[in-house]
């Protein structure tokens, strides 16, 4: 054996004799190239709640802000518990720069990695493996590089899992009431914490065969969801939770009335699929040592059919991403990626069919619970609404590998790489895409911010973060004021509409900017929606990604300047 063979299986055996630093050193050489990644999509709102926290700590939600086009109180604004802004809110005593807050979001994604792994050594026999499965994943490592809730709630959410499991092995129920303590902050962190009651509630009446003193745990989520409920109704009039339940209501009501009904349904379960299967890619690159030849040929066309069926459907009703022209280059990746989750459905099946065992009903349920509760209760399906399901499919993933092996295939090895590299590039072209919107920030407030005039901005996410910070203004709805010398800044790609009447409109700017070039997470023109299914049914697309465009307008010098 040469010195560079020595020096490689030296590695190899510290790796082995220390994994938890393995998986966190690996965890942070992923995320840390992405700490100065600027704020995106919903990362504001928890910004600007965790520093209302830091001015009033007891009122994280005690502030109007311009979100939609027009002032609303932030509570109603804000679909989420505050744990998140709270956290953020102690980061802030370092500063608000974009590295700092990222910083501090680096410890959940080391939580959660750790946590997969210490949950995996009670299911299978290499849970270094599903620890690296469930973070080398498009969905999670696309979320890890944000500074909203979603992975900090699923680290939660984890840990919960590994008390409440160790907890009914002998002398160990202390770990009942550490996980009822998680449960707690799981719920806190994001409404979704709810769905653990149940699922564990569920995993001790099948090792128990009977409710006992073991459910007394269980009430410490419900008295905290309970005493946050009535702290929001004093503070703010209305139950929180309510009030998000009441925004998903009217959401999907208002979505089911424009696409046509029930057949909508069904095109949000293949939109789950197609989610599940691209946010979770690993299941799919290791098809080939998970499944047998007729096995896998049954779920290609399983997934075949449903694509079909979906677009059929599309003909029907008004969905989305499933009308409109064929566009063989997106659909074909709509297939492959609900192939993928098929598989995944497929792999919590077959598991609790063979084994029966605890492990193998608690993972059922996990993957169904969280599949089901995406378009039954959500309004929307993306990667963030599917990602509790990330290390639930990475056990199932190192448990269907276990059969008949004594190691992990070389081929499995190679497919979690492939994966890894990957979601590297679908986190980096996320990166630019959010790069190009605070560099097109800063150059419109450079050039316009001091004119004579003032500038306001139609759009959200980071686009209203850097131009708000650059000294421009949302425009309200309620108040469509502009003067001859005022100018309005528009993102293409943004979810606002120009409600001003086009006439009175002229342009006065037309700012392009590239983006990352072959892949995209939020693109109409290629199909990504990884935040909106509304951007394309894919959580990510490959393809020509074209320049993103910033138009500055100002009114025609003769127009009527009174508001339409």
């Amino acid at each position: 054996m040469n010195t560079d063979q020595r020096s490689i299986e030296s590695v190899r055996q510290w790796w082995a004799r220390h994994p938890r630093w393995t998986l966190t050193l690996l965890t942070l050489a992923a995320l840390l190239p992405f700490l100065s990644k600027p704020f995106n999509i919903d990362d504001p709102l928890f910004v600007w709640a965790a520093q209302q926290i830091h001015a009033h700590p007891t009122t994280p939600y005690g502030m109007s802000i311009n979100w939609f086009g027009f002032f609303q109180p932030m509570w109603t604004a804000m679909q989420n518990p505050p744990l998140m802004s709270y956290y953020l809110a102690v980061a802030g005593f370092f500063g608000w720069s974009e590295p700092g807050l990222h910083l501090a979001c680096l410890l959940p994604a080391v939580a959660l990695v750790l946590g997969t792994w210490r949950l995996a050594q009670n299911f299978c026999r290499w849970p270094m493996f599903a620890a690296l499965a469930t973070l080398f994943v498009p969905g999670v490592l696309v979320s890890a590089t944000t500074v909203m809730c979603d992975v900090l709630m699923l680290a939660l959410w984890t840990w919960a899992m590994v008390f409440w499991v160790e907890g009914f092995q002998p002398h160990q129920t202390s770990k009942l009431w550490l996980a009822g303590a998680m449960m707690a902050l799981t719920l806190l962190a994001k409404y979704n914490g709810l769905c653990l009651l149940p699922l564990l509630a569920a995993y001790g009446l099948i090792t128990q065969r009977q409710p006992g003193r073991w459910c007394l745990p269980l009430l410490i989520p419900l008295a905290t969801f309970c005493a946050y409920e009535w702290l929001t109704l004093h503070l703010y009039g209305q139950s929180h939770f309510l009030a998000s339940i009441q925004f998903a209501h009217t959401s999907r009501a208002t979505q089911a009335q424009a696409s046509g009904g029930t057949v909508i349904w069904f095109l949000k379960i293949v939109n789950a699929l197609t989610v599940s299967g691209g946010g979770f890619a690993i299941a799919l690159f290791c098809l080939p040592w998970l499944w047998r030849r007729r096995a896998a040929l049954w779920l290609a066309g399983a997934g075949t059919l449903l694509v079909a069926l979906a677009l059929a459907a599309g003909l029907l009703v008004k969905y989305q991403w499933f009308t409109g022209p064929p566009l063989l280059w997106l659909e074909g990746q709509m297939w492959f990626w609900t192939v993928g989750g098929v598989g995944i459905l497929a792999l919590a099946t077959t598991d609790v069919w063979q084994k029966r065992d605890a492990a193998s009903w608690l993972l059922f349920l996990w993957v169904g619970g969280v599949f089901a509760f995406a378009p039954l209760f959500y309004w929307l399906i993306n990667a963030r609404v599917l990602l509790p399901m990330a290390p639930a499919v990475a056990l199932l993933i190192a448990r269907r590998l276990e059969r008949d092996r004594t190691a992990i295939p070389t081929g499995a090895q190679a497919a979690l790489l492939a994966c890894a590299m990957l979601s590297l590039a679908v986190a980096q072209a996320d990166f630019a895409q959010a790069s190009t919107t605070r560099k097109a920030a800063g150059m419109i407030c450079a050039r316009h911010a001091a004119g004579p005039g003032k500038l306001s901005f139609k759009g959200h996410w980071g686009f209203q973060y850097y131009m708000q910070s650059g000294g421009a203004r949302p425009l309200d709805h309620d108040h469509l004021e502009l003067a001859p010398d005022d100018l309005l800044a528009v993102q293409q790609l943004n979810t606002s509409e120009i409600v001003i009447a086009p006439e009175l409109l002229e342009l006065r700017e037309d700012l392009t900017l590239p983006d990352f070039p072959c892949v995209a997470t939020m693109n109409p023109s290629v199909g990504g929606g990884f935040y909106s299914p509304g951007w394309g049914p894919l959580p990510f697309a490959f393809g020509s990604i074209p320049p993103e465009s910033f138009f500055i307008y100002g009114l025609k010098p003769k127009a009527n300047h009174e508001p339409p």
